[in-house]
């Protein structure tokens, strides 16, 4: 359905005390608009565990509104908790974190629980909670989160363990759908930052899914209003993330809960959460979702849905992944006496660490060669400039603090982006200024290969004006700008 088409969709306007029933899209407009006033404050970085979300479920309990049952343990003994409100005949079974290094949907599900806490929007949710009955199963992972990681205790990915259900997670997954019997269901998870829109530079900042059912694809009742679902779902966040909606591979794999929840008999919706510029914690990705599942919940009610052609599911664009954190055009590249040119693909991993964000980056180099058919989050145009390797500065520093005092521009302009020191802090592992520090000499000649660090200056007629450091591009020339971070190597 086209935009000019979705615009000229308005519920009937019914007025009951000084409250009016909003078209869908006015609706919508407003959530996004508003989604300050609901966001939860407690929650702001992507990791966080499970005694982080109990307090919140704990005061859930005191509102008559929300049933909270705990309905089993994690095989380190955590609560895993289903939250439930609404009185319709028509159930939606919605759960997060079955993965544990996946919580942008975790985030955003107590957002929808202060946004049904409020007092605004009273006709809309009349009309939402007369039609629905809703559940919510945050973080069904939660040992998996405590040390944020894709498995839980046992090692097992839970959305493989569909059929054996050799975890109790996914024992209690099974046993809350069955005894719900959904009608829908929204499998919530995140994906790569690295996944497109299929043929653009732009991230697949949100993809959808109607899970297939059978190796064949077929398409019955049930998956077919999972795929009208998704469609409106897409109209609407085209309206927020314009170009930045992918679909996900549709191949069946039979040990998957969606895949098997979809043959069950419940219409399930994938939604994956992947990349936004500038976004590292997430924060916007969980404002996009606390749209894009509320409009569903609320095209359920209403049942909107059912007027979208199946086709337009189709027209989302898969998945592809070919997005570098930086991509660099055209390197030149000396080697053994001649000049190469390159294309050079970043990418910049996280790294658990005791930190205030509770991760460092260490960068790699993921491709080089010809990458004409990929794209950066952040690109440059290197074809002028020629590799430079960078040096060692002699001396060695006491500490860290005594590397700032001598001036790290200075440092840098003059070719250094190595420091050794000779007191190291034993409980770092990175630094926020671009030099690598090291507790030894070591060797630091370029080499380009793939899973290489990517530390090296970038020359132009003769003049350093670039340091391209553990994946960051840092100008020589130009004002300090926010820096991810350098290494430490003992």
């Amino acid at each position: 359905m086209n935009t000019r088409c979705f615009k000229n969709i308005v519920l009937v306007i019914v007025f009951i005390g000084s409250s009016s029933l909003l078209s869908a899209q006015d609706f919508y407009q407003q959530l996004f608009d508003n989604y300050d006033t609901y966001k939860e404050q407690s929650i702001t970085k992507r990791r966080f565990t499970h005694s982080k979300i109990m307090p919140l479920i704990s005061n859930l309990k005191g509102n008559d509104f929300f049933t909270v049952q705990k309905v089993g343990t994690s095989i380190k003994g955590k609560s895993l908790n289903l939250i439930s409100f609404g009185e319709g005949d028509i159930d939606v079974f919605l759960w997060s974190q079955m993965h544990g290094d996946e919580s942008t949907a975790t985030m955003a599900i107590f957002d929808i629980f202060n946004f049904f806490k409020a007092d605004d929007f009273q006709q809309e949710k009349k009309e939402m909670l007369s039609k629905l009955r809703i559940h919510f199963l945050p973080m069904l992972n939660p040992d998996g989160a405590e040390m944020f990681t894709r498995r839980n205790a046992l090692g097992v990915d839970i959305n493989r363990d569909a059929l054996r259900l050799q975890s109790p997670e996914s024992k209690t997954l099974k046993r809350i759908r069955d005894s719900l019997n959904a009608d829908f269901g929204f499998n919530l998870h995140d994906q790569s930052t690295y996944y497109n829109a299929n043929r653009t530079p732009k991230p697949a900042t949100i993809s959808y899914l109607a899970p297939a059912y059978n190796y064949e694809k077929d398409v019955n009742e049930t998956r077919g209003n999972a795929m009208k679902l998704i469609a409106y779902m897409n109209d609407i966040l085209q309206q927020y993330a314009p170009g930045q909606v992918g679909r996900y591979n549709d191949d069946f794999e039979p040990r998957a809960f969606g895949d098997n929840i979809q043959k069950w008999g419940t219409s399930v919706v994938l939604i994956e959460s992947g990349g936004y510029p500038n976004d590292p914690e997430k924060q916007h990705i969980r404002k996009l979702n606390f749209v894009t599942i509320l409009s569903a919940i609320h095209a359920i009610a209403t049942e909107e849905f059912k007027a979208i052609s199946r086709d337009n599911y189709f027209n989302i664009p898969e998945n592809d992944r070919k997005l570098f954190d930086l991509k660099l055009t055209g390197v030149q590249y000396p080697l053994l006496g001649n000049t190469y040119t390159v294309d050079l693909g970043i990418h910049e991993n996280e790294v658990s660490a005791h930190t205030e964000s509770g991760y460092f980056y260490k960068a790699n180099i993921a491709d080089m060669g010809d990458l004409s058919t990929y794209f950066g989050y952040e690109e440059f145009d290197a074809s002028a400039y020629k590799v430079v390797v960078p040096k060692i500065y002699p001396e060695a520093f006491s500490t860290l603090q005594a590397v700032t005092e001598k001036g790290v521009a200075s440092l840098l302009k003059e070719g250094y982006a190595f420091v050794k020191v000779s007191n190291l802090p034993q409980d770092k592992d990175a630094v926020q200024f671009p030099l690598h520090v090291i507790s030894s000499e070591k060797n630091t000649d370029i080499k380009f290969y793939v899973g290489a660090n990517p530390t090296f200056f970038l020359e132009k007629n003769g003049k350093l004006e670039y340091l391209v450091i553990n994946g960051n591009l840092v100008s020589l020339s130009s004002e300090e700008k926010p820096f991810g971070n350098a290494l430490i190597f003992r």
